[in-house]
């Protein structure tokens, strides 16, 4: 019968076994002075070598060569623990073996010296699985074993163990093995089975293994499973249809830069690859949550439970990317995923929310557009200032028209929200004029809140409507004089609520539907120059 990767070229002897040199060196220590412990726990991810490293370890204990070359992995004892039929090393799941009755078993058994090597081992793994009741029965055992026994503890989660259990073991934590070390190991086993495989397709299988060597062979089998003796990285993608850290960044950097069709290009090809769409947008989530603790955390390793090769990747994504476009990211992302759960379409809702993050004007670099902008404005503001300064014209509609013109062209509608965007970058509580505030849903919001305290809100709600904020006020606009009434006779609760919301005190300024449009005629010249010298501090002399 066919034998996995995993399994087939599992390791022997200590030299085998990948990316643990610090625990290597220490059971190798250990065994040679004859200074082994009664009890062990292995804590690690899963596939980093904890029940192989076990069952070395059981072989060094049995092992009929020289103290020095224990195990050695050819004599009569190791060949039987390699094989399973080793009497005295006993293997047990604690994940179907973990009640009371199990344990008080394995107490009886303990009991009885070992009958065909120096050393009866236990090995427990997955011991986090055991109850309450189970960890109470092995207290005492695990404490105080008969002479040659020895007890292997083996965990992934090894904060679920009790107090009473650590203390009584000595701990070896496995680390996630390195990207080279893996890469190395499998291009020798793809040697050993007569297997060509690229560098790039080696690299993109152990970025997706995250440091466990078994996720690694697991892969690596998937790929030559299908016969080929040349392995390629487009082949890896074909086979695997993967969407690993790899995707994940690259799908980001669309995104903040805009560009849209790549972003539902890639999507395409992930879904028809067979990428859940929930699960998707989960492990996009969870991208970005990793962006957002390298940020904040110099060795994030434990926090993030993911390879150092792909942390590094995702702290130079991180340095680039501004906080607040990673926040926004992550509420647009996990509002889709709420309303995927309950959608037979997941993948258009998944799609808008891309379209929606790639156009939106949020600063995702905001140093770079920073300093474009400020060139740009005052690259234009200089020429424009200059042009109106050098006219001889001292109408005062000459002067509108000149200073609104400049005004139009200096800031344009896309250079403007790239401005108010940065200002509201560097000063979270400076209300500006933003064209990206949704007047409608803060009204509507107002008036939610509103309602429960005064009756008389509900006659607004149809009748007036929020037209403009400005630096030090808000205005309304009434339909007819009744209503006119009701929004002076609320002015406090209005002014409140609306504080409540944008984070800064603001006057009610009302009007009626008329006197509005009034108001959206053209500034006076005066108004101009004060605005743009309140912008780009260029001062103007209006004659």
């Amino acid at each position: 019968m066919y034998t996995s990767l995993y399994r087939s070229f599992r390791p022997e002897t200590f030299e085998g076994i990948l990316g643990q040199e610090h625990i290597v060196k220490i059971l190798k220590n250990q065994l040679k002075n004859g200074t082994t412990v009664h009890s062990y726990l292995f804590c690690g991810t899963r596939g980093t070598g904890k029940t192989s490293t076990a069952r070395i370890l059981a072989k060094g204990m049995n092992c009929l060569a020289e103290r020095e070359e224990r195990p050695c992995g050819i004599c009569a004892n190791c060949i039987s623990i390699r094989e399973g039929v080793f009497i005295d090393v006993i293997e047990i799941d604690a994940a179907s073996n973990n009640g009371v009755d199990n344990i008080r078993e394995l107490r009886e058994s303990v009991k009885y010296p070992p009958a065909a090597g120096r050393c009866k081992v236990y090995i427990i793994d997955e011991v986090h699985m055991l109850s309450t009741g189970a960890f109470n029965a092995l207290l005492k055992t695990l404490e105080e074993p008969p002479e040659n026994i020895m007890f292997i503890l083996a965990t992934t989660e090894s904060q679920k163990l009790p107090a009473t259990i650590l203390s009584r073991c000595l701990r070896l934590d496995f680390k996630r093995v390195p990207e080279k070390t893996m890469r190395q190991g499998m291009r020798d086993i793809c040697s050993k089975i007569d297997v060509k495989i690229s560098d790039a397709a080696l690299g993109l299988i152990a970025s997706n293994a995250d440091g466990s060597v078994r996720d690694a062979l697991s892969l690596l089998e998937q790929c030559i499973s299908s016969g080929e003796k040349s392995v390629t990285r487009e082949h890896v993608i074909e086979i695997l249809g993967t969407a690993g850290e790899e995707v994940f960044i690259e799908m980001t950097s669309m995104i903040a830069n805009h560009q849209v069709t790549d972003a539902l290009l890639l999507l395409d090809r992930i879904i028809s690859d067979g990428k859940d769409v929930r699960q998707f947008i989960k492990d996009w989530i969870v991208h970005f949550r990793s962006l957002m603790m390298t940020k904040f955390i110099r060795n994030p390793e434990d926090i993030l439970n993911m390879s150092i090769e792909n942390i590094e990747r995702i702290r130079k994504q991180s340095e680039k990317i501004d906080l607040s476009f990673i926040n926004e990211c992550i509420i647009k992302l996990s509002q889709t995923l709420s309303e995927a759960k309950w959608s037979t379409q997941p993948r258009i809702l998944l799609e808008l929310c891309i379209v929606k993050l790639a156009t939106d004007q949020t600063v995702a670099y905001p140093s770079e557009a920073k300093e474009k902008a400020t060139d740009s404005v005052i690259s234009q503001s200089a020429k424009k200032m200059a042009s109106y300064n050098n006219s001889k014209r001292t109408d005062n509609e000459d002067k509108n028209e000149i200073l609104q013109q400049a005004e139009t062209e200096i800031i344009g509608e896309e250079l403007q929200q790239t401005v108010t965007n940065i200002k509201q970058h560097n000063t979270a509580t400076d209300i500006k004029k933003d064209v990206s505030i949704d007047y409608d849903k803060l009204w509507y919001t107002i008036f939610e809140e509103g309602e429960s305290r005064k009756g008389s809100f509900n006659l607004l709600r149809l009748g007036a409507v929020l037209k403009r904020i400005d630096d030090n006020s808000f205005t309304v606009e009434a339909s007819n004089e009744t209503i006119l009434y009701y929004v002076k006779e609320n002015a406090p609760e209005l002014e409140a609520l609306m504080e409540k919301h944008v984070g800064k005190k603001l006057r009610l300024e009302c009007c009626m539907a008329d006197d509005g449009k009034q108001q959206e005629k053209k500034k006076t010249a005066e108004e101009l120059a004060d605005e743009i010298e309140n912008k780009f501090g260029i001062q103007i002399d209006v004659l």
